[in-house]
């Protein structure tokens, strides 16, 4: 920690005082970028989420390939998301070429999507974000006291590397999947051995979501607008409609009528509006969108938790990531059991000029792609809205009313772990680094 040099004005009795705290290396959230944070008179004057990290041109990568070539690509955008990123390309691609997916297909990719959200939400509920409510610094000394919780999530976070190994031949930037499909089938050998982990996995996903039940989070209400997928008949993962709880209702297709990226001095990266406001995505708008399409089994565990929905407290992110593990196993065990291998695991592609668009719901958000191709299937011109770049408006307006609402007349540190638990609380994905806050905080 360094303070900065505290200065006094003798023409006045007003005492400006600038303090600096520098974290070189903040664990708990992927990426790295700072919050600048000044004080005057006992107010927020400014707040920024500044995001300094380079460009990192994925979508100018893409132009000049070929369709086939996009998978692979984008899955190298983010190590812990990586099927997010494949599944809305090769919807956005299929829905360019007119290629109508098959029902296995669709299931298998569904389950690919639940391995995601198992390892995605198991690492961060127990390695990132509970430390901050159990008050460690890191999961090392959380492990000493709660030893069964951390090996509780590496099963749920090892078991969801499993799921994806299964249909992507490997669990970090998996290569199985395909547009129109999958490169492989698995056998029934191998779906079975699978369904045999994810049964003895359900008393873990229920322990956890009663042990986030009772964690005891701060009691932060607020309003935003949650913006999430729905489908017509289940919780949302790899399709759906795009809706809002302020009456939004629209196709994939339409998502550029409605939202918007813009730049800001202090980032990098774009921030995007829903008609100019902030918006929440993630797990605690898909469940505030989505409680009538949770399984039988989770909705019951949810009503049996005392905790309601929809909800205001960012802060049941955490119990929402829970109640989601418990979705991906009940879901993946519901479609393995009916699994029967297909005649081919995937459909032949006819190449045609098109625009194509593409949204999935990554552990972290709504996740958009949209893809230009010529006859020949080379990609022209490509745009991704993740979810991280979604949520930063909202972050920083969350910011500022929680750290208001705390008590600006803090100390110090207290106001940097509270800025950082609000950061976390979104699991950010600013890239996968392992640092991220830098605050600077000057009173007046």
């Amino acid at each position: 920690m360094k303070s900065g040099d505290k200065a006094i004005d003798e023409d006045s009795t007003m005492t400006e005082r600038s303090v600096s705290i520098h974290v070189p290396a903040m664990t708990r959230v992927e990426g790295e970028g700072a919050l600048r944070l000044r004080i005057e008179n006992g107010r927020i004057e400014e707040l920024a989420l500044d995001i300094f990290e380079p460009p990192r041109y994925f979508e100018k990568f893409l132009e000049g390939r070929r369709y086939h070539e996009v998978l692979d690509t984008v899955a190298r955008i983010c190590g812990i998301c990586p099927i997010a990123y494949q599944m809305s390309a090769a919807q956005a691609v299929e829905n360019a070429f007119g290629i109508q997916t098959t029902d296995w297909t669709r299931d298998m990719r569904r389950v690919f999507y639940c391995g995601e959200w198992l390892q995605s939400h198991a690492l961060h509920v127990h390695l990132l974000a509970a430390p901050d409510f159990l008050g460690f610094d890191s999961v090392v000394g959380m492990a000493a006291e709660y030893p069964d919780a951390v090996r509780r999530g590496l099963r749920l976070q090892g078991l969801g590397n499993s799921l994806i190994s299964l249909l992507g031949g490997r669990s970090v930037h998996p290569v199985g999947a395909c547009v129109g499909g999958f490169f492989r089938a698995p056998t029934q050998v191998e779906v079975d051995g699978i369904l045999a982990e994810l049964h003895a996995a359900l008393p873990d996903a229920v322990e956890l979501v009663e042990w986030a039940a009772a964690l005891g989070v701060p009691d932060d209400p607020q309003g935003f607008t949650s913006v999430s997928l729905r489908h017509t008949d289940d919780y949302p993962m790899a399709e759906g409609r795009i809706v809002s709880d302020a009456g939004l209702d629209i196709t994939v297709d339409d998502y550029e009528k409605h939202f918007a990226e813009e730049h800001r001095q202090q980032s990098t990266a774009l921030f995007s509006l829903l008609d100019g406001q902030p918006y929440l995505v993630g797990p605690l708008a898909r469940l505030n969108l989505n409680l009538d399409r949770l399984p039988d089994a989770s909705h019951r565990l949810l009503t049996a938790s005392g905790i309601r929905f929809p909800s205001n407290n960012m802060f049941l992110s955490l119990f929402a990531r829970t109640l989601e593990i418990h979705v991906a196993i009940v879901e993946a065990i519901r479609l393995l059991e009916a699994y029967q291998q297909p005649r081919s695991p995937y459909q032949e592609v006819e190449t045609r000029e098109g625009v194509g668009c593409g949204a999935t719901e990554a552990p972290r958000g709504l996740l958009w792609h949209r893809y230009t191709l010529d006859n020949d299937g080379i990609v022209r011109a490509a745009r991704i809205v993740p979810p991280t770049s979604q949520n930063q408006a909202r972050i920083e307006q969350d910011l500022h009313r929680s750290l208001a609402a705390f008590g600006i007349d803090q100390q110090d540190d207290d106001l940097r772990l509270r800025a950082e638990t609000v950061i976390r609380n979104y699991d950010p994905c600013i890239s996968c680094a392992t640092h991220f806050l830098h605050l600077d905080v000057r009173r007046t």
